[in-house]
């Protein structure tokens, strides 16, 4: 399998990943193992568990988890697979009580994760509920949102997120509030939507006719950190443009690896997660947020939403089509644009880096 990949190179010299890595099970077992399951992952608001006795779950790489609140307000996080025969302890996305109990012989787990009941297990040879735990994960909240570690040596949460902290005090993102949530199923690898998402604005002017007359094509600008990039562009206002009508002021477009996006504008916050389901199929969640959520505020929103739309409708055609011809004998990789694409190669020399081939 041909999948090397100089990580080392300059921009100027350097190639995108092999087509093998969106197109092999081989390579996609690997990014589930060595990137999904060692990194951060956002796996939903902190809102849908504010309250004691909640939970919620969600998939991290190949494994479930479930994360919960408490009754004194602490946050848990463990895995969802029984310990008994592995079905999962909570099949809904979310739910209340004391106890999260499977439903397929009804063994019992409190909101950290202990083992309470099991049904007809007497006499049972060297079994102790103190043993039989479901493993637990590291959690943590920033802002509105929930992330967890399946990784005990995972990177340090607190640097990768300093730059988005830093860089987006102005757009006050404790004053959004979440207001509804889409999803996308698309036939493509999951890294070819990010490879879109990071190409700097390079595929604006053709790929996205009514957002290429609000982003000035050359003052779009890209920033890169240790593991996340940040593309900044203002957006221009045009009498009657109905994109600039709901995108003001000057556009952040957050990535943050692996597969965390957050698109920040005035009073509007839309946060991307691209979740790998095959080789050739990856789920795109976009959770939207507003700062003013009122009545009167109602056409703006149903306006920003079928704008976020129409231009996602646009991302998806080209991500499926780029699949179907990464699998061509004829193409393995490409070169970069120097004066766009560093946050892409940036994102593939992280990749290359983390993943072992």
């Amino acid at each position: 399998m041909d999948t090397h990949f100089d990580r080392y190179l300059p921009l100027e010299r350097a190639q995108s990943l092999p087509s093998q890595w969106y197109t092999s099970q081989k390579a996609f077992e690997a990014e589930l193992a060595q990137v999904f399951s060692k990194e951060w992952m956002w796996v939903g608001r902190s809102e849908e568990i504010s309250k004691p006795g909640t939970w919620i779950t969600a998939q991290v790489g190949k494994e479930s988890v479930v994360v919960t609140r408490d009754f004194e307000g602490n946050l848990h996080a463990f895995s969802n697979v029984c310990r008994h025969r592995a079905a999962k302890v909570c099949r809904a996305h979310r739910g209340e009580g004391s106890r999260l109990r499977c439903q397929y012989h009804g063994w019992t787990y409190d909101l950290e994760g202990h083992l309470k009941t099991t049904p007809e297990f007497e006499g049972v040879e060297n079994f102790k509920k103190e043993d039989n735990s479901l493993p637990r994960f590291h959690v943590k909240t920033l802002g509105p949102w929930l992330f967890v570690s399946l990784n005990k040596d995972a990177r340090s949460f607190e640097d990768q997120w300093a730059p988005f902290l830093r860089e987006s005090t102005p757009f006050q993102i404790e004053k959004m509030q979440f207001v509804k949530r889409v999803e996308y199923s698309l036939h493509c690898n999951w890294k070819v939507f990010i490879d879109n998402y990071l190409d700097g604005g390079y595929h604006i002017n053709t790929l996205h006719p009514a957002l290429a007359g609000v982003i000035p094509y050359s003052e779009y600008r890209s920033e890169l950190f240790s593991c996340s990039s940040l593309q900044t562009a203002p957006l221009k206002s045009k009498e009657g443009d109905g994109v600039s009508q709901v995108r003001k002021g000057t556009a952040q477009y957050w990535w943050l690896f692996p597969n965390l996006m957050i698109n920040l504008y005035d009073g509007v916050m839309d946060v991307n997660m691209v979740i790998p389901e095959a080789v050739d199929r990856c789920r795109v969640i976009f959770d939207f947020y507003f700062q003013d959520v009122s009545q009167e505020n109602s056409r703006f929103i149903d306006e920003s939403l079928k704008v976020a739309h129409q231009v996602q409708l646009e991302d998806q055609d080209i991500c499926e089509e780029v699949q179907k011809g990464l699998q061509s004998a004829y193409y393995r990789s490409g070169p970069f644009s120097v004066s766009r694409e560093k946050t892409a190669y940036h994102f593939h020399q992280l990749l290359a880096e983390t993943v072992n081939l």
